[in-house]
């Protein structure tokens, strides 16, 4: 019998400068999302939750909260990119380039533009990517340069966790 650990991602030996990963995940953005998102984050725009006002706006509609959308685009990309990272260290150069609007299914790819050893962690790697996120008709609906610094293979920390049934194993 052989048991596989849970695990999930890539550690800092897996990435190439240059490939590019399609993350597998699309999400679509519900009114309930929006609106929950900006009323938690307390937004009081009201182009983000009144119709009435929103139809006189330019959009002439509900515009998505922009950082929901950022949040959801982050989040599609964590399998490929930081499932396995200790921290984020940075996001450079966050653009909004297209609104989104309740219906839209967010998509996400991301490219690695750098890589290197940490200096003073032995055990994780830092990684670059430029991220950029589609909706479903393709449009580029922002992007960003994100920095975090990711595991590596042989690092303890993220092993074991998985709890031992107090009647056995299967």
């Amino acid at each position: 019998m052989t048991v596989h650990e849970p695990s999930v991602g890539r550690y800092y030996e897996d990435f190439t400068i240059g490939d590019v990963y399609q993350h597998p995940m699309g999400r679509t953005i519900s009114e309930a999302d929006n609106t929950w998102f900006t009323l938690l984050t307390m937004n009081t725009n009201q182009n983000h939750f009144n119709a009435h006002f929103a139809a006189k706006a330019p959009t002439g509609k509900i515009i998505v909260n922009s950082g929901l959308t950022v949040a959801i685009v982050l989040g599609i990309s964590v399998i490929d990119v930081s499932q396995t990272a200790i921290m984020n260290l940075g996001w450079d150069g966050i653009k909004l380039t297209h609104p989104v609007f309740v219906g839209d299914t967010l998509y996400a790819e991301s490219k690695v533009t750098e890589k290197r050893e940490s200096n003073s962690r032995p055990y994780a790697g830092i990684v670059t990517c430029y991220t950029r996120g589609l909706n479903q008709d393709g449009d580029e609906i922002m992007s960003w340069t994100r920095t975090v610094m990711v595991y590596k293979r042989d690092a303890p920390y993220d092993k074991g966790y998985f709890p031992q049934a107090k009647t056995g194993p299967l």
